[in-house]
């Protein structure tokens, strides 16, 4: 299945770009999705995952044609 993610701060830094277009198995979830893309550093960290926009948990089922959206926690001051 091909599914839209969509990153942003330091993950769309480190993923090079703020789009991407993934292909995963079938029955994937958000985690594996974030575990895919080498970004499960974020996991425990504040990450904030919406799918089609709605934030859901990491163990959310995803399906052909989402858009994940991964957000970081915010820092600064």
């Amino acid at each position: 299945m091909l599914v839209t993610v969509l990153a942003f701060g330091p993950i769309a830094e480190a993923l090079g770009g703020r789009t991407h277009h993934i292909e995963l198995p079938a029955n994937s979830s958000a985690r594996f999705l974030v575990e895919e893309i080498g970004m499960e550093i974020w996991i425990g960290k504040g990450l904030a995952i919406s799918l089609n926009g709605h934030q859901v948990s990491e163990d959310a089922p995803l399906s052909d044609g989402d858009e994940i959206a991964l957000l970081p926690p915010v820092s600064g001051g």
